[in-house]
């Protein structure tokens, strides 16, 4: 499809899109517009950066305006992604104000919510902890929501927003559209698709697991990971986002680049909210070409001039490798990313290649498996002895380590003992038996010194007397 126009959407749609630089439709929304439009509910899965957003904006508005008593509702993740949703919604709908909406986010001050509810909005975009909380004051009424999307669904499953899902939907419309958007479909989303959605058409854009292609990676692994990231800065053009684990974390990363005379800053969920957009505002306005990040920002951060990813810390959960991947490469620009491993994140950075390429994980641990096994048999029946090989997991190569307990004839000699001291001698005592022991041995020592101490004073009354 070459343009919008193609679809089946009102003139004031197609002139906003044309106004916002739409001109020609995504895989994605190719795929799917047409059937939302129809009225199906659909499980859409695509890379992110592909245009999921306008994929459901474009129908849902279309939605409202064919139905005039009829509202729709967007739950996102993370406040950083509703405000991108609901600005993008706001752009289209410049052409037809008579369709209001309400951002409905924590952090965000409440009053000024309600002020945006009395004002009888349609369109109703915000985070499932604060769209629950207006619920319960009954200052939200979703009794006429017939449309709703869902939006990054795997992360709000991630943060534990199940419950909080469950609870909204007892307040919508019986009778409803509804979507289901993600860049990653885990199994646990297969139980919402069970309970919501209705027949989906399933539709996927890209391969699902995987990065954009325009995307180059390069993973540095390394013991001093500071040391390597003050080589690499220099070195790299335009803006950077860099990743790290911990709010403490940013704020300690965006402090010691600011002593480095580095322009960067910090955004993690301990900022307030205005706090949060001011920083995003001023970065996309290049007022500093380092951000630092946590996991917060690697849903709905979208900025076209991103060039570089830095994952200092490799992510905990696999999934938001590929969502911090994608804040760079947007669209059909081109963008890097370069990922920190530390021999302590040897194990999360498996778990990410697992989940990119389990193909081909399985086989390169298969030619590590190879290079080293312990001898093992299918018998573990110790009590069985071929001419004094062992068949169990003790005896390699028919030579026994250390004293057999049996003859040559393989049969067990008489009243002996296994002798199990060895597999004391090495072990590793933890911090609390080391202590016992510690203390232990210095009464034993205590003790012996009281002995000795009596016996001299013994030995003294006997030679006073």
């Amino acid at each position: 499809m070459e343009n919008f126009d193609n679809f089946n959407i009102p003139q004031w749609l197609k002139d906003s899109l044309k106004n916002m630089g739409y001109t020609t439709p995504t895989p994605i929304q190719e795929q799917a517009i047409p059937s939302i439009l129809e009225g199906k509910d659909v499980l859409g899965t695509a890379q992110t950066g592909t245009g999921k957003t306008g994929a459901f904006l474009i129908p849902l508005l279309n939605y409202l305006d064919g139905n005039h008593a009829a509202t729709g509702l967007i739950l996102t993740p993370t406040r950083e992604l509703a405000i991108q949703v609901n600005t993008v919604a706001m752009q289209m709908l410049k052409t037809n104000p008579k369709i209001r909406t309400a951002l409905l986010i924590g952090g965000d001050p409440i009053a000024k919510q309600f002020f945006q509810l009395k004002n009888k909005p349609r369109l109703i975009v915000g985070t499932p902890g604060r769209i629950n909380d207006h619920l319960s004051r009954n200052s939200l009424n979703l009794s006429k929501t017939s449309f709703v999307v869902l939006d990054e669904t795997d992360r709000m499953l991630d943060m534990g927003f199940g419950i909080q899902i469950d609870e909204i939907f007892k307040y919508v419309a019986e009778k409803k559209q509804t979507l289901l958007f993600s860049a990653t479909m885990p199994k646990e989303i297969l139980k919402l698709v069970d309970n919501y959605l209705v027949s989906p058409l399933k539709i996927s854009a890209g391969v699902v697991n995987t990065v954009a292609p325009k995307v180059s990676q390069k993973i540095i692994k390394t013991k001093d990971k500071y040391a390597e990231l003050l080589k690499l800065l220099p070195s790299l053009t335009g803006t950077t986002l860099i990743f790290v684990r911990t709010q403490r974390g940013a704020d300690s990363m965006r402090s010691n680049l600011r002593q480095l005379e580095f322009k960067a800053d910090a955004i993690h969920g301990g900022l307030t909210q205005g706090k949060r957009t001011s920083v995003l505002r001023n970065f996309r306005a290049k007022k500093f070409n380092i951000l630092v990040a946590t996991d917060v920002a690697s849903r709905g951060l979208d900025i076209d001039h991103i060039e570089n990813v830095i994952n200092y810390d490799i992510p905990d959960n696999p999934e938001d490798y590929i969502h911090r991947i994608g804040r760079t490469a947007r669209g059909d620009k081109e963008g890097a990313s370069y990922s920190f491993v530390s021999p302590a994140e040897d194990i999360k950075w498996r778990a990410v290649q697992k989940f990119l390429d389990p193909e081909a994980y399985k086989k390169e641990q298969a030619a590590d498996g190879a290079k080293w096994q312990p001898y093992k048999n299918k018998n573990r029946n110790r009590s069985q002895r071929t001419h004094g090989k062992h068949e169990g997991d003790t005896w390699h190569h028919s030579k026994p380590k250390g004293k057999s307990n049996y003859n040559n004839n393989g049969e067990q000699k008489p009243f002996a003992k296994k002798n199990h001291s060895h597999q004391n001698d090495n072990r590793k005592q933890s911090r609390g038996n080391r202590e016992q022991s510690a203390r232990r041995e210095e009464n034993m020592a205590n003790g012996a010194l009281d002995k000795i101490k009596n016996l001299f004073a013994l030995n003294k009354r006997k030679d006073n007397k």
